[in-house]
């Protein structure tokens, strides 16, 4: 039988430091750096994946062309000059929604948020058109503004608004009374109090429901353009796979990806800048 002795009282636990403590910098730039390459690695081995089984006919590669295939075909219609028009017109319609849905958003939900009345009477309303599927407000877009980007526009900025609207709303109410307090206490105008008090410590939560709006407003497009539109990446994916051009159609998905990961990344870096003093994104660059 095993007998467990009880240290005596004048014991000492002796911790040693860790690499991590004694050697922070280094430390940090290996964990970003095997960060860095999981992060290229995952995506390069499917790719490698795909174009072996393309290679060696284990997928029909006249549905599912080689990622070789793709990016010659990408690469030629981009030199041609047929590309960029789609993408142009995508990326238009994305950003003037997105900032009309922005803005409105932001306004709509730091009133709401510093009001209760505003809220009491405006909440309900919103909430029930929140849940609706946005693409189902577009045949409505369509008879406001007939055809053309009208609809394209005021679909995205719908869509956004609601992302930002509710994020705000959060962020403003979550603000704690003695933040508020204290501006009132030094005296703070309206202005005072938004700019040194409402504004700093609400838009980390309002950048955060800007990003995954920037995803959403491109999903929401390609989605709509591929109902009622005569360009754009979504019109070219669906036009493309209506006619069985399936290289085509892939180069359309793909720039689709890259321009959702760029807006995406473009708002975070945006958030960086305007909220240096907010945490960093949990496993974006910490040790």
């Amino acid at each position: 039988m095993t007998t467990l002795t009880k240290p005596p009282a004048d014991a000492v636990l002796v911790r040693r430091p860790g690499p991590q403590e004694l050697h922070p910098t280094r430390t940090h730039r290996r964990r970003r750096a095997l960060e860095l390459s999981l992060a290229f690695a995952v995506p390069l081995a499917l790719i490698l994946l795909w174009q072996l089984a393309a290679d060696q006919a284990w997928i029909d590669d006249r549905v599912y062309p080689a990622p070789s295939t793709i990016l010659a075909d990408g690469w030629d219609r981009a030199a041609a000059g047929d590309l960029w028009p789609d993408v142009w017109a995508t990326l238009k319609r994305v950003l003037a929604g997105y900032a009309a849905g922005t803005a409105a958003g932001y306004a709509l939900g730091l009133l709401m948020g510093s009001l209760s009345l505003v809220r009491a009477a405006l909440e309900p309303l919103l909430d029930a058109l929140y849940v609706v599927p946005k693409l189902a407000l577009l045949p409505v877009f369509l008879n406001m503004f007939g055809l053309g980007e009208g609809p394209q526009v005021a679909l995205v900025a719908a869509t956004v608004f609601f992302f930002v609207w509710i994020s705000t709303m959060s962020a403003v109410m979550s603000i704690p009374s003695g933040h508020r307090d204290a501006g009132r206490v030094f005296g703070a105008s309206r202005w005072q109090m938004f700019r040194h008090v409402l504004l700093p410590a609400s838009l980390p939560s309002v950048l955060v429901g800007a990003r995954i709006a920037a995803g959403v407003a491109v999903l929401v497009i390609v989605a709509s353009e591929q109902i009622a539109a005569t360009n754009g990446l979504g019109h070219l994916i669906f036009d493309s796979r209506a006619l069985f051009q399936n290289d085509v159609m892939f180069v359309g998905i793909v720039c689709v990806a890259v321009l959702g990961v760029l807006f995406s990344e473009l708002i975070r870096f945006a958030g960086r800048l305007l909220t240096p003093w907010a945490p960093r994104d949990r496993g974006r660059g910490q040790s």
